[in-house]
């Protein structure tokens, strides 16, 4: 009895495991099996959901066609000149037409792309690049009507332009709030690639606030990896919630897509179509600035501690800038209360203000924070952009001489001091900053030249230093530039 009692004792743990292990056999499976349904499930609303988006905004979406006549001495009004090397093409032409024979009739272009309506009166966002000097601009709705749109205006600068057709009870794509677009966000886009009518493809947000693609003067881009195609130039991108947070307007690649889009935030398509609705052109607010990014290496000539903000290069006479007490080397940390991050931004959220605008800017000079009021004024036609501030080299390699009154005349110094540069050593410092021949040399490390002589003393005693900080004037632009003196 004793030993039965033993052995079941034994007995019950090793059943009670092996029930575990047949439950777990059947338990296991049902979990997985339950787990890749309900991943499944996912995917199906997720694909549910891009199909209810692309079914409600593909009514408001548009094929345009613009034509224009070409003429033997006017350049292609499809494609900018970029260099090749910058992997940039507009979405809807081809090569530029070869020239003709002057008897020959002058032929005509015609470009097909993309827009979408945004209020039920016929108001159409599209592309200036698509739409700018074209003679005839054709909408084709998704039902296939067509209709003749009159041209309400273009900006050049910013790639945007307005046209209306005259139609009612249109549907339309409401603009939403870009500045809380966040990085990683699924996207929809929605165009006409190829003539291919109403292609939707779907992708995220792979960046913000990309520059210096050139497309336009005022650049603030949306990257994403949705793919767009020539065509899809015009057409909305949309977020999940049905609404255009951008307008698809280039791609970077040899002519393909190759998954990066770039498209210019709704908040600035917006303000630029109110602006042309009212008025038909735009106005942008100037402070009168030069402007460029503080590098690393800058910061001791500053007093600040980290290269953050925007480097004042240039102060234009009698402008807000002047008037409202900034100076050259001042560096801006804040806006309107908001932080400054780099030249472009700023340089956009200026543009972006109203003529008469009264705006806060906080500045650091010569390490102390100081609190300015500007009142913008309007931007001149005139007023030449900032340029932005190049890398850091090694080298210096180049050789100057005393500014005078004929090289003054000649190369419009009139009124200034400095050196011009007189010869730039390929590969140096100097020419991969890209000073060039002509190139007038204001100030050493902050401190005024006149004279070759001044130049070379201040040259000698930066020396010690490891490295020079020129204030270098190029086609009347004045900018800082950060020489490394150490090899």
């Amino acid at each position: 009895m004793v030993k039965s009692a033993i052995q079941e004792a034994r007995i019950r743990p090793r059943l009670a495991l092996s029930a575990v292990c047949i439950l777990a056999w059947f338990v296991m499976p049902l979990s997985a099996l339950v787990a890749e349904e309900q991943s499944i499930a996912t995917l199906r609303q997720m694909g549910k959901a891009f199909a209810s988006i692309a079914e409600k905004a593909s009514p408001a979406v548009v094929g345009i066609r613009a034509t224009r006549t070409l003429r033997p001495s006017a350049r292609d009004f499809s494609e900018r000149e970029i260099p090749e090397e910058d992997l940039f093409r507009y979405f809807f032409f081809g090569p530029r037409s070869a020239p003709r024979e002057r008897n020959e009739r002058a032929p005509r272009q015609i470009a097909q792309g993309s827009g979408f309506i945004i209020s039920s009166d016929g108001y159409i966002l599209t592309n200036n690049h698509m739409v700018g000097e074209a003679e005839l601009v054709t909408v084709q709705l998704v039902d296939g009507r067509q209709a003749k749109a009159k041209i309400i205006g273009a900006d050049p600068e910013t790639d945007v332009a307005i046209i209306k057709i005259e139609e009612r009870d249109l549907p339309y794509i409401e603009l939403a709030d870009s500045d809380a677009l966040e990085v990683g966000e699924w996207v929809i886009a929605i165009g006409n690639p190829f003539g291919l009518s109403h292609t939707v493809t779907a992708g995220i947000v792979s960046a913000k606030g990309r520059s210096q693609i050139g497309i336009a003067d005022y650049e603030d881009l949306i990257q994403t990896d949705a793919a767009i195609n020539l065509g899809n130039s015009g057409g909305p991108l949309l977020n999940l919630d049905g609404k255009a947070i951008g307008m698809n307007t280039a791609i970077i690649g040899p002519g393909g897509n190759v998954g990066i889009g770039l498209a210019i935030p709704s908040n600035m398509a917006r303000d630029i179509y109110v602006q042309l609705k009212e008025t038909g052109k735009v106005v942008r607010g100037y402070l009168g600035v030069g402007i460029g990014d503080v590098e690393p290496d800058m910061t001791d000539f500053f007093d600040v501690d980290e290269a953050k903000g925007v480097l004042i290069t240039q102060v234009t006479e009698d402008s807000a800038a002047e008037k409202a007490g900034l100076e050259r080397g001042d560096i801006i940390l804040e806006l309107d209360g908001q932080p400054v991050e780099n030249a472009n931004v700023f340089r956009n959220r200026v543009a972006m203000h109203k003529p008469g605008t009264e705006v806060q800017i906080v500045v650091s000079r010569d390490g102390r924070r100081r609190t300015l009021t500007a009142t913008l004024q309007a931007r001149p036609d005139d007023a030449v952009p900032a340029t932005e501030q190049p890398e850091v080299r090694a080298r210096l390699g180049m050789t100057v001489q005393t500014l005078d009154e004929e090289l003054a005349q000649r190369l419009g110094y009139e009124g200034l001091n400095g050196v011009v540069v007189t010869e730039v050593t390929p590969g140096s410092a100097a020419d991969e900053k890209g000073i060039e021949r002509g190139a007038l040399i204001r100030e050493v490390n902050r401190r005024p030249i006149r004279n070759v002589r001044e130049f070379n003393r201040a040259m000698e005693a930066a020396q010690e230093r490891g490295k020079a900080l020129l204030l270098v004037r190029v086609d009347e632009i004045d900018r800082y530039v950060v020489l490394d003196l150490t090899e």
